[in-house]
C-alpha cells in the first residue's frame, strides 16, 4: 500500500518558549524568512506525500492561517510587482492539502498521534515532528518509503551522537542488517551513557503501519499521564519487525532556545545575501571585550 499521508503532531504548548509561545506557536518561529512547519511540510512534498494531518490545539491558529490562501496579500504583491516574495506564498498554500485535527488535551506523542487515526484510516503513514529540521542530500522521508516498500514494516529514522549526548534522546537497540539498515529489538529512553546500548538516537522521523494505533491505545500513561509513543512501538515490536535507518545528516532540534539559536545561525551563514555580513559581526562579537554582566 502508498504512503500518501503524514501526521504533524503540533499541539504542545511550547512552554521552553514562554511568553514568545503564549500567542505564537513555535513551529511558526522563523528560520530568516520561512517557519518552521514550513520546513516540515515541504519535506513531505518533496517526498510526494501532499496528505498533511496537523494535530494542533486551541492556540495553533497561526499553523492553519500560514497554509491557507491570503488573496488580500497576493493582489497586494502583484500589484507591487513582488513577484518572487508572490511566488512563494502562493506555492504552499496551494500545493498543500491540509487536515486538521484538535488535540482537546496534551497528553502525550502517543496520544497526539493516536487523535489523528480517523484521517489516516488503515493506511501506513509517516510521524514527523514539528520542531525538528534534517538538511540531507536526499530526502529522508522519501528513503524511509522506499525501505517501507522493500521490507513492509515500521522505521524508525536515527543518527549517531556522541555517548555522553545519549542521556538526552531515545535511543535503539538493534542488531545491523545492511548499510544504514537495522532491525530493533528494544527503545530506551534518555539512557545513562554506562547504560546507553548504542549511540543510536531516534531523530524525530517514523513510518509507522496502521497497527501502531492498537498499540498506543492499550499504552498505559506514563510520566505527566502522557502516552509515550516509544511505549507503543515497544508494545508493536513484541508482534511484528520494526526497523530503523540511519541518517547521515544534520538535524537541527529548533524546539529548545539554544538549538533555535544555532539553527538561525547555521541557516544564515548559508544564505548568499546576508552570510557575508553575519560572519563579519560573528567574529567581531567573539573577538569583543565585553564586561561581565551581573
Amino acid at each position: 500500500m502508498e504512503v500518501r499521508k503524514a501526521v504533524l503532531p503540533v499541539a504542545g504548548w511550547g512552554t521552553r518558549f514562554l511568553p514568545a509561545t503564549k500567542a505564537m506557536p513555535k513551529e511558526m518561529f522563523p528560520i530568516i524568512d520561512k517557519p518552521v512547519i514550513q520546513f516540515i511540510v515541504e519535506e513531505c512534498l518533496h517526498a510526494g506525500i501532499e496528505n498533511v494531518i496537523f494535530v494542533t490545539g486551541r492556540h495553533k491558529r497561526p499553523i492553519e492561517h500560514h497554509f491557507d490562501i491570503n488573496t488580500d496579500l497576493e493582489k497586494h504583491l502583484e500589484h507591487c510587482g513582488k513577484t518572487q516574495l508572490l511566488k512563494n506564498i502562493v506555492e504552499i498554500s496551494r500545493i498543500t492539502n491540509p487536515i486538521y485535527i484538535r488535540q482537546k488535551e496534551q497528553l502525550g506523542l502517543g496520544h497526539a498521534v493516536l487523535v489523528a487515526e480517523p484521517a489516516v484510516g488503515a493506511e501506513p503513514f509517516i510521524v514527523s515532528l514539528g520542531d525538528i529540521v534534517i538538511k540531507s542530500e536526499e530526502n529522508v522521508l522519501s528513503r524511509m518509503v522506499d525501505v517501507y516498500k522493500r521490507l513492509g514494516k515500521s522505521i524508525i529514522a536515527v543518527f549517531e551522537v556522541e555517548p555522553k549526548d545519549v542521556v538526552k534522546y531515545g535511543i535503539i537497540n538493534a542488531r545491523y542488517i545492511e548499510k544504514d539498515i537495522y532491525m530493533v529489538d528494544d527503545l530506551i529512553e534518555k539512557p545513562r551513557p554506562e547504560e546507553a546500548p548504542s549511540n543510536l538516537a531516534i531523530v524525530g522521523r517514523y513510518l509507522f503501519t496502521p497497527r501502531i494505533f492498537e498499540k498506543i491505545r492499550v499504552t498505559p500513561p506514563g510520566k505527566g499521564g502522557e502516552i509515550q509513543l516509544t511505549d507503543a512501538i515497544k508494545l508493536l515490536l513484541e508482534e511484528e519487525a520494526v526497523y530503523a535507518i540511519k541518517l547521515n545528516a544534520r538535524i537541527y532540534d529548533t524546539g529548545t532556545p539554544l538549538g533555535y539559536i544555532q539553527t538561525l545561525v547555521e541557516f544564515g551563514l548559508e544564505r548568499e545575501d546576508i552570510k557575508s555580513e553575519l560572519f563579519n559581526f560573528l567574529k567581531n562579537l567573539v573577538a569583543e571585550e565585553r564586561p561581565a554582566l551581573k
